[in-house]
């Protein structure tokens, strides 16, 4: 299986490229894994509206360029379904069992992710109704694929 994941901006804290490398290590013997950073927009202390729309569309764009035809895009949105990590296991493993072969997951910048985007994408995916900084939700979504992959292969990781 190929795994994509896009998302804005660049990891500038070693704590956290030290964990997204941890975990894209463990992820190898499981999937094809690619991270793909796009340039983020610099948002004003206080933006107008039209100007927060003005950066999601932008970043949009710039991730649209990276959405492959034929992957299952999964756009990890605040409005999505929140799912148990055995039901989002078990999601992943429908989804290669179905002809999945390439999914993307798409994390937002700071303002969340362009309307275009959302539409593209093929199911919206929630991890909490809080809202979590989008350079630590690339950790929190590694894991948690990591963690699929454990359960699904029936391999201790999970309590």
């Amino acid at each position: 299986m190929n795994i994509d994941i896009i998302a804005p901006g660049r990891i500038k804290e070693r704590y956290l490229r030290d964990a997204i490398d941890e975990y894209s290590k463990r992820l190898q013997r499981f999937c094809k894994l690619t991270i793909i950073e796009v340039a983020d927009e610099k948002t004003p202390e206080h933006a107008t509206p039209g100007e927060d729309e003005l950066i999601k569309r932008k970043e949009g764009e710039r991730i649209a360029k990276h959405l492959k035809d034929g992957a299952y895009v999964i756009a990890l949105a605040i409005d999505g379904q929140e799912l148990s990590s055995e039901r989002f296991a078990a999601k992943l493993e429908d989804l290669a069992l179905h002809g999945e072969s390439h999914i993307q997951f798409v994390i937002g910048g700071s303002l969340g992710l362009d309307p275009a985007i959302l539409k593209r994408a093929n199911w919206r995916l929630s991890f909490s109704p809080m809202t979590f900084p989008h350079q630590l939700m690339r950790v929190i979504l590694l894991e948690q694929v990591y963690r699929a992959f454990k359960i699904n292969a029936h391999e201790p990781y999970h309590k």
